[in-house]
């Protein structure tokens, strides 16, 4: 890990150098970020770093930290001295990374900003007016937004333990499930074998058992098991020094018509997978995976029209209402992924897929998602034969399916020349 994060921090420090040249810029300032608090409470919201504060350390970032990026040094670490008996001290972590920084240990009373001169870039939250003293410029972030898409080997490194630690608590919920635990138990079971707590997720975990299966964001975890186990959606990850895990996973008990679509859906998944190399346009295998859903509607007498009927009817979107994937890293949807210049320019996704939050060609080193699905929202449905009477949809047999909830598959994918890696499946 050493090597890599050596070379990941020169890399870094040269591409913020020759950022800090290409905008005339002297020093760029990133901070963490600090504490915010409930409404009228005293009480703190789980802190979450800043991402371009925690792309640059090794480990899980604090607040009130500040980064300054130079050309005339090391980069700087601005670190927070606090005298507080109601929390616990971090200690700044011993190791050899600190070689490649210089540290300043620095109490809240110290105006350490008042010797930063110079035209110069603050990143991140605003504290106490220092963006004002600084400055933001929107260019500038756009070309850093753009150039955070391609991954290092250190971040890749960390993208794949984040997936070993998922997959562990993916395995524990699967048994659950199996065993007929209830939403809130299959997630503590999921937490404890993932080995984190519920704040330290890159995202809250969805575990939706049946029919809540078709929420995509299902946000609660019931406490009373189902009379009847039919399907469990989980889409969980885990976070590893800032870089987190995306992975969905769909199972049942079914052994008929929803099983099938199950396995046919996970053979889609594994093809786009495949597909997702270095030149590829992601609205085209977006559009891809709508064809290849609409064959899968037809062949399993769901709808009888064609799919290029489906599709331009919008009922394969009925069925498959979001977009395809997005862009994985410091954040879960990781931000750049309409970006398609480093000047800024944004390409809105189509009309036909309104929630796609990738349109960019993919590149070498770029990591992914690749999340089909196949869902029965019965809101979704009503819609569709209101404004649709000619939809071809077998309601009959769709009504035995809305009980299931819906299919989703999600895997972590790595944009390589001609082949893809799967961060997933090969963990």
């Amino acid at each position: 890990m050493d090597s890599l994060y050596f070379s990941h921090i020169k890399s870094l420090t040269s591409f913020y150098q020759d950022t800090l040249e290409r905008f005339q810029l002297d020093q760029i300032i990133i901070a963490s970020g600090t504490k915010s608090y409930y409404f009228q409470d005293d009480y703190t919201h789980p802190f979450k770093p800043y991402a371009y504060a925690q792309q640059w350390l090794p480990f899980d970032v604090e607040p009130d930290t500040f980064i300054v990026i130079s050309n005339h040094s090391k980069p700087t670490l601005i670190w927070p001295l606090k005298e507080d008996f109601w929390h616990a001290q971090q200690n700044l972590p011993e190791g050899s990374w600190s070689d490649l920084w210089t540290i300043k240990p620095t109490r809240a009373n110290e105006n350490w900003a008042d010797t930063i001169k110079g035209k110069t870039m603050w990143l991140g939250q605003d504290i106490a007016g220092l963006s004002d003293k600084f400055g933001r410029y929107d260019k500038t972030l756009a070309w850093l937004d753009y150039h955070r898409a391609y991954k290092s080997d250190y971040e890749v490194d960390l993208l794949k333990q984040a997936n070993v630690r998922a997959l562990k608590g993916h395995h524990a919920a699967e048994k659950a499930f199996f065993e007929g635990k209830s939403e809130l138990d299959i997630y503590l079971d999921y937490l404890r074998t993932s080995q984190q707590t519920s704040p330290q997720e890159p995202y809250s975990g969805i575990i939706a058992l049946n029919q809540n299966a078709a929420v995509l964001h299902y946000e609660h975890k019931q406490i009373q098991s189902p009379d009847k186990f039919r399907t469990l959606l989980i889409d969980a990850g885990a976070k590893v020094t800032g870089y987190g895990s995306d992975i969905t996973r769909t199972f049942t008990t079914d052994n008929n018509l929803f099983n099938e679509l199950l396995c046919k859906m996970d053979q889609i998944q594994q093809s786009l997978a495949n597909k997702s190399i270095a030149g590829t346009d992601y609205k085209a295998l977006h559009a891809t995976c709508l064809t290849e859903i609409a064959n899968l509607l037809q062949e399993s007498q769901i709808c009888s029209l064609s799919a290029e009927e489906q599709i331009s009817k919008g009922i394969t979107q009925t069925f498959f209402p979001h977009g395809l994937g997005h862009l994985l890293g410091l954040q879960v949807h990781d931000v750049g992924g309409h970006q398609v210049t480093p000047e800024g320019d944004i390409l809105k996704p189509p009309s036909s897929a309104p929630f796609l939050r990738l349109t960019r060609k993919l590149e070498e080193n770029m990591v992914i998602t690749i999340e089909p699905g196949l869902y029965f929202i019965p809101m979704l449905l009503e819609k569709m034969q209101q404004s649709l009477p000619q939809h071809g949809c077998d309601m009959a047999l769709i009504k035995t399916l809305i009980p299931f909830g819906g299919i989703r598959i999600e895997d972590n994918v790595l944009v390589k020349q001609n082949i893809s890696e799967n961060l997933t499946r090969n963990s």
